[in-house]
């Protein structure tokens, strides 16, 4: 047995005709062969060629998809439990200073912000069980 005898031709650019691209496109688009077992079967040198074969007359869409960075970063589990503590921390202090805002303003102005808000809160949802109710008993 030659050594040879099972290794595919390598080709050159000049022999791929449209027909045999789109043999190739034809089998990786159906799922017989991934591009690198097409590659390998049919001895094409090339590593992007059969897929800017699927690009241009391919079915499918095989454009590049944009990346997050999210997904560049691949952050492990403790980085992003870290992350999310960090952010409840600032929340928790934006939250602490609004409180004392609020505080401040009721004592300047007199007023009492947070039960008037509380008292809006409660009759807005009253009214809209209220037209809730309306509205089915009408149906």
């Amino acid at each position: 047995m030659n050594k040879g005898q099972f290794r595919s031709a390598r080709r050159t650019q000049k022999d791929y005709t449209l027909a045999f691209k789109l043999q190739i496109v034809e089998e990786v688009e159906s799922g017989l062969l991934s591009q690198d077992a097409a590659q390998r079967k049919y001895g094409i040198q090339g590593n992007a060629t059969i897929l800017v074969w699927l690009r241009k007359h391919g079915r499918l869409d095989w454009s590049p998809k944009p990346q997050t960075m999210m997904a560049k970063k691949q952050s492990s589990p403790n980085k992003k439990i870290a992350d999310l503590e960090r952010k409840i921390r600032r929340l928790e202090a934006e939250k602490q200073i609004l409180n004392t805002a609020i505080d401040i303003a009721d004592e300047t102005l007199n007023t009492d912000i947070r039960k008037k808000y509380l008292s809006l809160l409660l009759s807005e949802s009253k009214k809209q069980q209220a037209n809730d109710a309306g509205n089915t008993a009408q149906q």
